[in-house]
């Protein structure tokens, strides 16, 4: 019997002017800031917070992301080759972005903007981890169009022939979609989150959306990771790799928080 295979082909560059190029992963990483704008503003509406705030949050989101993703890619995974090649570091639209790093450089941002505007740390960080599991969906979707961060060999009907592999030997296999896996998990994830904040009529616990963004987000990295390729040499053969370690300290970190939020007396 002949198994069939999807063969997965696109140019991941939409258009090219000259020296300029427009890539899926710019675009769909640009997507998630202006859809996760637009929902923030309706929490906003919905909340009576001016929207100029927004504004100012925006940027310190933008920057937080793309600053601490870029520099968790760089420093957790490819360290040596940035190193001898910093101005690489400045081309993000090529990708390698870490959500580890995004994950810490939104926390550092977020905590300045708090201080900054005296707004509470988890008000903010709790309506912003929702659009932020969204972003989680644009990005593997990125990720896809890129044909990289893939998974192991498959015999399963829908398992992707990747032609445009970095690794020429690997295209000729048919390989797990983790990014359709792990997009679509984040996709359901924003919708769960974003479902219990209308249900808690936008005020939920404080902490408990945050806990539970990083319980759901980093435990489904950690279970999609043992059918992902390694993304660098060094994970070969570890039990864990690298994104799952680095998942663990926000698993346990949200288990803290959304136990902490269910101990705390209403104010």
């Amino acid at each position: 019997m002949t198994l069939l295979f999807i063969s997965w082909d696109p140019n991941p560059e939409i258009f090219r002017l000259s020296s300029f190029a427009v890539r899926w992963y710019g675009l769909l990483f640009a997507s998630s800031f202006f859809f996760g704008y637009l929902i923030m503003q309706k929490f906003f509406q919905k909340e009576g917070v001016p929207i100029k705030l927004l504004d100012e949050l925006t940027t310190y989101m933008i920057i937080g992301t793309i600053v601490g993703a870029r520099l968790g890619h760089v420093f957790f995974y490819e360290p040596s080759w940035y190193l001898a090649h910093p101005l690489k570091i400045l081309e993000v639209w090529e990708g390698g972005l870490a959500s580890h790093g995004a994950a810490v450089g939104i926390i550092l941002a977020l905590l300045i903007f708090s201080r900054v505007r005296k707004k509470p740390f988890l008000w903010v960080i709790d309506r912003i981890v929702i659009v932020v599991a969204l972003s989680g969906f644009f990005i593997r979707m990125g990720n896809l169009m890129n044909s990289e961060i893939y998974g192991h060999q498959t015999n399963l009907p829908w398992g992707f022939l990747f032609l445009r592999s970095s690794v020429p030997s690997e295209s000729l296999v048919p390989r797990h979609p983790t990014q359709i896996y792990e997009g679509l998990s984040y996709l359901l994830i924003f919708l769960l989150l974003w479902w219990y904040y209308y249900k808690k009529e936008g005020k939920p616990a404080p902490g408990f959306v945050f806990g539970l963004f990083l319980i759901l987000v980093f435990g489904v990295r950690i279970v999609i990771e043992f059918i992902k390729e390694p993304q660098v040499g060094f994970e070969r053969g570890l039990s864990l790799n690298m994104g799952q370690m680095l998942s663990i300290p926000f698993v346990l970190a949200g288990i803290l928080f959304v136990y902490l939020s269910q101990r705390r007396t209403p104010s």
